[in-house]
């Protein structure tokens, strides 16, 4: 399967989103707050969002992932 250029971005964002969620799990430094002016600011707020926009978008690959497995068969 080759992945198309939407999902390697969308794929890009939820781990820059994932080193994000550790930095504030192991440290409590929440790095997008940081840069971006607090977790309340808009931008930040956006960033949250397309971080969540893409982790739905990636939850439909494993229903391709499960299609791509049967026709191997």
């Amino acid at each position: 399967m080759r992945m198309r250029s939407i999902e390697a971005i969308f794929l890009t964002i939820i781990i820059i989103g994932a080193i994000n969620w550790g930095l504030v799990g192991f440290f409590q430094f929440d790095l997008i707050a940081r840069l971006f002016g607090g977790m309340s600011s808009i931008i930040s707020r956006a960033l949250y969002a397309i971080v969540g926009i893409a982790g739905i978008y990636c939850l439909t690959l494993y229903g391709r992932m499960a299609y791509v497995d049967q026709d191997d068969r």
